[in-house]
């Protein structure tokens, strides 16, 4: 059977309509985001957020960028500084913006210009509920999704919880863009397997950018 595309090859994945997995299209730059990772992990350390009704999330959290995504027992809200420690959010870095405007681009979103990245740290049995990203203020900008480190199972669904759901595996290197009628798409990631990355170990990181305003 021939074999399409090479081991290292990115390549388009549609999911539907407006929502595409850019495949392998972060793997070259892997190890320049990991670095810049842990430099905005020495400025504001990952920490587990506490949701409104008062459940302690699996997934560990920290930002980047104008505006940063958290939650607390007042709710969900993006803010330009960190409510547990009142210090602003780290500045986002030069390649974590054009990797996220170029995917954009390539998914089909001109003129995207994120002001937030949420960075999501996963370890074993870490997942992420299904929910929308709705809490932006101009829900034409697209999100864009990038993955390094451990592979994680990533659900889409439709536009109510209870809709069937699609389960792509999620590798290192992979970028899913969603915009436009995918925007409030229900999505999340089932528990995170046991396993050991050779650039960042034994977790997976997740980089979510967006337009917070």
């Amino acid at each position: 059977m021939l074999d399409l595309f090479s081991e290292d090859e990115p390549w388009q994945e549609p999911l539907a309509e407006g929502a595409v997995i850019l495949r392998r299209r972060a793997r070259e730059i892997a190890g320049v985001l990991y670095q810049d990772i842990l430099a905005i992990e020495a400025q504001n350390p990952f920490a587990h957020r506490i949701t409104p009704g008062g459940h302690r999330m699996s997934v560990a959290m920290t930002n980047c960028g104008d505006f940063g995504w958290s939650t607390d027992s007042r709710g969900y809200q993006y803010s330009e500084q960190d409510n547990q420690n009142g210090q602003k959010w780290p500045p986002m870095p030069t390649l974590f913006r054009s990797l996220a405007q170029e995917a954009a681009h390539e998914a089909g979103f001109s003129r995207f210009n994120p002001d937030a990245c949420l960075i999501n740290r996963y370890e074993p049995g870490a997942k992420l509920t299904l929910h929308q990203d709705k809490d932006e203020k101009d829900l034409r900008q697209p999100i864009v999704s990038v993955s390094l480190g451990l592979p994680a199972v990533f659900q889409f669904g439709g536009f109510e919880r209870g809709d069937s759901t699609q389960r792509v595996l999620l590798e290192h290197g992979d970028v899913v863009v969603w915009g436009g009628p995918s925007r409030l798409r229900y999505h999340g990631i089932l528990p995170l397997k046991p396993g050991v990355h050779p650039l960042v170990g034994a977790f997976r990181y997740n980089l979510t950018f967006r337009r917070a305003y």
